[in-house]
């Protein structure tokens, strides 16, 4: 009897897990966003700036916050590995799409990598987080900009109507960064892609 109760506790305490893709340009700032993150919601301590490297392939961040376990896949953003990126996509509840808000002069780029990335057939309703990074440097592109080059400006959105937020922030003070995965956790709470992604992984 006490077996049983106690598996029942177990189940119902248990923390469901989330699986968020991590993606943009090679230095937008997508393994800083990671390691502050760790900083910010966890008692460990992320790699300060000086220590990280370039990722080449995947880094992997694990987390308990906002009621779930989660998973963060970090790829590399090199065009060299973006070929990479679709691989995860079946298996992912969310996507955190970072850009570098600072530099100008690759939001075409970034555009045409964050429209390949929503038109993936296997992140079909997935939710999606627009970090609109580096906004501690001088002269960074803010919210209304970043949306507009990205085409989400004037209601557009991901294919098939998931939500979709740009959220400005800075990897190196932490700004925005808990309160847009908060934001992102509580959307896949609530997307049938939470059931989807879960079923098809057990």
């Amino acid at each position: 009897m006490f077996s049983l109760l106690y598996g029942f506790v177990e189940f119902v305490l248990r923390r469901e897990e989330f699986r968020i893709l991590f993606v943009g340009l090679d230095k937008s700032g997508k393994t800083n966003a990671v390691e502050r993150l760790k900083t910010l919601l966890t008692d460990s301590l992320g790699l300060e700036p000086p220590r990280i490297v370039p990722t080449v392939g995947l880094n992997v961040g694990r987390m308990e916050a906002f009621g779930s376990n989660l998973v963060l896949w970090d790829l590399g953003g090199a065009a060299g590995l973006r070929s990479i990126w679709d691989k995860y996509y079946s298996d992912s509840h969310a996507v955190v799409f970072v850009v570098d808000a600072s530099n100008r002069g690759r939001l075409e780029e970034a555009k045409a990598a964050f429209d390949r990335v929503m038109g993936a057939r296997d992140l079909g309703g997935a939710p999606v987080l627009v970090l609109a990074n580096k906004q501690d440097a001088e002269g960074a592109a803010g919210l209304t900009e970043v949306a507009e080059a990205l085409g989400l400006a004037g209601g557009g959105g991901p294919a098939g109507g998931a939500p979709c937020i740009v959220q400005p922030a800075s990897a190196h003070t932490g700004l925005g960064l808990a309160e847009g995965l908060k934001w992102l956790v509580d959307a896949v709470k609530k997307s049938p892609r939470r059931r989807l992604v879960t079923r098809a992984a057990s």
